[in-house]
């Protein structure tokens, strides 16, 4: 898998200072992709560069994610009530995937999707059940990859149809060994200006924790 793909529809304070990201405040950017598979490391990277996080801070940062959800609940009620989008312009929200189809048609949209080996995001959100006390589905884990590949695909299908969203792939594997091929594609599918510095120092490999056989 490339480290990112870019797809379009059819049709410290002085530091800080000095970058100012160019970005269209009629344009929602929005992080995607299936849960644990990077969204939040993603969401922390672009706050760095200097986009404004859409965030309630309702869920709190714990073992599983010890530098925050970067979470946003009206977003999980989008299809009856999208009226937090009339405030999202120029910032960066998270959703996941499934949730970008209730997202209404007349705006525009630009998605950094997130992808992480399939065999560790069923490993991690395994975890994160572990430690809540809920088991994970009886499904076993060849059946949960290709159900998710199957997901994944046809989103794929799907949001190459809409030509009010631009995305963005992103590879978090890929990401966590060097930062810095992932970092100039975001700066320049965002519009530029980014503090590409301030971005690549927020990667933490060591939170790299369910990592497939061949990393080990």
């Amino acid at each position: 898998m490339p480290l990112f793909t870019y797809v379009t529809g059819q049709h410290d304070a002085e530091e800080h200072s000095r970058h100012m990201p160019n970005i269209d405040a009629s344009v929602i950017t929005i992080v995607s992709g299936l849960p644990r598979s990077g969204t939040s490391m993603m969401m922390r990277m672009l706050e760095a560069g200097g986009v404004p996080a859409l965030v309630d801070n309702i869920r709190v940062a714990d073992e599983d994610n010890p530098r925050g959800y970067y979470e946003f609940e009206p977003v999980k009620k989008t299809k009856e009530d999208p009226s937090w989008l009339d405030s999202a312009g120029g910032k960066v929200v998270k959703m996941v995937y499934r949730l970008l189809y209730d997202l209404p048609a007349d705006r525009c949209y630009r998605v950094v999707f997130m992808r992480r080996r399939l065999s560790e995001v069923i490993a991690s959100q395994d975890v994160m059940l572990a430690r809540r006390g809920r088991g994970g589905d009886d499904v076993g884990k060849d059946k949960l990859i290709a159900m998710f590949e199957k997901q994944l695909g046809e989103f794929d299908q799907w949001v190459k149809k809409r030509p009010n969203f631009q995305v963005l792939y992103v590879d978090y594997n890929d990401t966590l060994k060097d930062p810095r091929p992932t970092v100039r594609a975001l700066n320049e599918f965002l519009g530029g200006g980014l503090n590409t510095a301030a971005m690549e120092k927020v990667i933490e490999p060591q939170l790299y924790r369910q990592r497939a056989e061949s990393e080990q």
